[in-house]
């Protein structure tokens, strides 16, 4: 198992290049120390005003935390794929790897106060939430060393105001709930991020949630994290409405490139200051893509084409269009 986890986790002196570059350089020489740059995708906003700048500046040490962040989480999906498939980790296993700029950007503009609850992908949030990667592998191999003791697995992983990985399907949102009405009576000044797929984005539990959290006004960021697909169906399939960002019809919402982990990192940014300026729960939807099947179970061939993630993979990888 070892020698598995230390091949895939190799950091390699150079990586490759996307077969479309940005219109925009994210280049930080060693002799800067921030650059100014662009974003592409603009936001797209529901029932506000104004939303975040597309102009923004990004700092040579931030830039090479993100990068490192990224490439970390990448690499241990990567051990992590290869130890299901030499039977080292039994069970459900979901994969992260093609979403790694919505962890890494929302966890960049947070703090340990703030809080956060998942899904049942939830292994780079584990890993952003401080978990080592060592206690991530040990979780998901069954040992003592995992950080539950090798008892949750895949999907519950838990840390320092990290509430899990949660495996009943929407159900998280309503508990996100809970945790952020918990901010609010303690006035501690942080908010709470729930996090769900576009596959639990229909869940009643979840329109139920944003009713309360807009009558108390909690310091709460609803982030569905749209890949795509909800397990094998299409968003087209799923849903009247794609528009996630707007689905809390009195409670505002913001659109932003999941891909780009520095649009992620402002946008969530945005979303705390209203949170905590008094108005109210934000609901943010981070449009994004996984690269693997729903679970190391499903092949992810049935449902797209190969072609699809192949050209994913090669013009809006989150990490490679990420150049430093």
């Amino acid at each position: 198992m070892l020698s598995a986890v230390s091949k895939a986790l190799c950091v390699s002196k150079t990586s490759a290049k996307p077969a479309v570059q940005w219109s925009i350089v994210r280049c930080l020489s060693s002799l800067a120390n921030d650059a100014s740059i662009s974003l592409l995708e603009p936001f797209k906003l529901h029932r506000l005003d104004d939303g975040p700048s597309r102009d923004t500046t990004l700092t040579r040490d931030d830039a090479l935390r993100y990068y490192r962040q990224m490439q970390t989480i990448r690499r241990m999906e990567t051990a992590a794929g290869s130890l299901y498939k030499s039977k080292e980790i039994r069970g459900f296993c979901h994969l992260y790897s093609g979403q790694e700029a919505c962890c890494v950007g929302i966890q960049n503009a947070l703090t340990s106060d703030d809080s956060i609850i998942t899904a049942y992908r939830a292994h780079g949030w584990a890993y952003m939430r401080g978990i080592p990667v060592h206690g991530i592998l040990a979780e998901l191999t069954g040992r003592k060393t995992g950080c539950a003791q090798g008892k949750g697995g895949s999907m519950h992983m838990y840390g320092k105001n990290f509430y899990g990985g949660n495996g009943i399907v929407g159900a998280q949102v309503p508990l996100g709930g809970g945790i952020a009405l918990a901010h609010k009576y303690r006035q501690d000044n942080s908010v709470c991020i729930s996090l769900y797929g576009d596959g639990a984005a229909n869940q009643g539990q979840i329109f139920e949630t944003f009713n309360m959290a807009k009558l108390w006004d909690l310091p709460a960021i609803f982030v569905c994290e749209n890949n795509k697909y909800g397990m094998g169906t299409s968003v087209e399939r799923a849903s009247a409405s794609l528009d996630y960002y707007t689905r809390g019809d009195y409670i505002p919402g913001i659109w932003v490139d999941g891909m780009d982990v520095v649009a992620v990192r402002d946008a969530t940014k945005f979303a705390k200051e209203y949170c905590l300026s008094g108005k109210g729960p934000l609901v943010m939807e981070v449009e994004t893509y996984r690269y693997h099947g729903h679970s190391m179970s499903d092949p992810g061939t049935s449902y797209r084409k190969r072609e699809e993630v192949q050209e994913m993979r090669q013009q809006r990888d989150p990490v490679s269009i990420f150049m430093l």
